[in-house]
């Protein structure tokens, strides 16, 4: 089985949008609509520069398999940029072939190259299959920091309900 890792370009954003979709479906989301995901894969593609790239394609034999979602953050108090891994998605038919393991050595290797000092990922503390998979690599579970989320009515209130209103003090 040969692995082909790569930033996706704009040439990929029929093979992002796909594994967005199957995406949703696995972590029983309602369905995406695949016209909708398409033009959001194309316009995000887009937007992307090669310093900043968001979104890595794993593809087996020609056909994408797996989807890394990530961000880099520039530096905090430890004066290093870090990868934060979103998500990390495999088709179920790929899972246990070695696509993930060679996902994260083309992650670790972007940041070795580029001068980012770790990566940074969350994951369900139910999900015993991913905190193995990660362990293997040596990845360890940080107790101090807790993972907070805001979203929907919580930005607008923060907004002040609208989102184009501009914050004073």
């Amino acid at each position: 089985m040969s692995v082909d890792v790569r930033w996706a370009t704009t040439g990929d954003a029929a093979a992002l949008a796909a594994m967005l979709c199957e995406m949703a479906v696995h972590y029983r989301q309602p369905p995406l609509d695949a016209s909708q995901a398409l033009s959001a894969a194309q316009k995000w593609l887009g937007d992307e520069g090669p310093a900043y790239p968001h979104f890595a394609l794993a593809f087996v034999d020609g056909e994408v398999c797996e989807l890394a979602s990530v961000a880099i953050a520039h530096p905090g108090i430890d004066l290093e940029r870090l990868l934060f891994l979103k998500d990390l998605f495999v088709r179920n038919d790929a899972r246990n072939g070695g696509v993930g393991r060679a996902l994260m050595a083309f992650l670790a290797g972007h940041c070795l190259r580029e001068g980012i000092g770790r990566i940074d990922l969350t994951t369900k503390d139910w999900n015993e299959g991913a905190l193995r998979f990660y362990a293997q690599f040596g990845a360890e579970r940080h107790e101090q920091k807790v993972f907070l989320r805001l979203s929907g009515e919580a930005l607008l209130a923060i907004a002040g309900g609208s989102s184009t209103r501009s914050w004073k003090p």
